[in-house]
């Protein structure tokens, strides 16, 4: 499988999803699989929400309910495993709110959301091409394990640049199963110092630890391939303008502005008021958690 993919030039995880989807290893027919591709992809289609009450009944009462639709997609796969009819992805929810010709969802739900948008970037748009200057070689979010996204094991992680007075920011590094958080000091953003300042906050977490990065689309990675050399940690890229795709980041960054409010000059701080900062955040009960703080669990992953 990893030689195909090599040959491809696709991640391994990529091909392994295709051979599940089609009969796996043994049963796999390329012209079957070519075929179901074709037809899977034929417009218009209808909206599965639209076209299926129950599931609609259900999304609707936990929109109503202020969930967001990462956690319904995530609930709803948790609670009817078997049932992928009973089974919708976030960005179909976000479809049905604010494309209202797909017909699915009404449009005042859409005031339940976090963010209260009337409108949203649809995906195909986000993932168009802007200009020169574009990240080269990344891996997309898309290819992410399973694993990743069901935060079943530690140490896969978000993050991101908190920027406060122009010119200056700090980086945020979050654990995506505990939440704990830990802080870069960054005297300039350029990707050399971004990267550099990074590798030396992953590289003093154990092995097993340091298994994945998730990130935005910004040009201070540009440089990934080197932190991945230098921690061995896998980078992983969110399609353009998809803030939510780093959920756990987004939270953690807003939490930040109580310490460090938005215009603050942040040049001036050391990393060790980053790290009181950090500790206090590691200490705090979270309801996500059981109410259990993020060092709680993070360090209960290191037994």
């Amino acid at each position: 499988m990893c030689a195909i993919a090599r040959r491809l030039g696709r991640p391994a995880s990529t091909i392994s999803r295709e051979l599940e989807r089609h009969g796996g290893a043994v049963g796999y027919r390329a012209a079957a699989a070519d075929a179901e591709a074709w037809a899977f992809g034929r417009r218009p289609k209808a909206a599965k929400l639209a076209t299926t009450p129950r599931l609609r009944r259900m999304v609707e009462q936990k929109l109503n309910a202020d969930w967001s639709p990462q956690q319904i997609a995530a609930w709803l796969r948790a609670t009817y495993p078997d049932d992928r009819t009973m089974q919708v992805s976030h960005e179909t929810i976000y479809q049905a709110l604010y494309v209202q010709t797909r017909g699915a969802l009404k449009r005042e739900l859409a005031a339940h959301l976090r963010r209260g948008r009337r409108y949203r970037r649809p995906r195909a748009a986000a993932r168009a091409e802007r200009g020169p200057g574009q990240l080269v070689d990344i891996v997309s979010i898309a290819d992410r394990p399973p694993s990743v996204e069901a935060r079943a094991v530690p140490g896969h992680w978000e993050g991101d640049l908190l920027v406060g007075k122009r010119g200056t920011q700090i980086a945020t590094l979050v654990e995506r199963q505990s939440r704990f958080v830990l802080l870069a000091r960054l005297p300039a953003a350029d990707s050399a110092t971004v990267v550099t300042r990074l590798a030396r906050r992953v590289q003093r977490l154990p092995a097993a630890l340091r298994q994945s990065l998730t990130w935005d689309r910004g040009k201070e990675m540009a440089q990934h391939k080197q932190f991945s050399i230098a921690t061995d940690v896998q980078v992983f890229f969110c399609d353009p303008q998809s803030p939510w795709q780093r959920g756990s980041n987004e939270n953690t960054n807003g939490l930040l502005r109580q310490y460090f409010p938005k215009g603050m000059d942040l040049s001036s701080l050391t990393q060790r008021q980053l790290d009181v900062v950090a500790r206090k955040l590691n200490t705090r009960p979270r309801q996500t958690l059981g109410w259990k703080t993020p060092a709680e669990v993070f360090e209960a992953a290191l037994r």
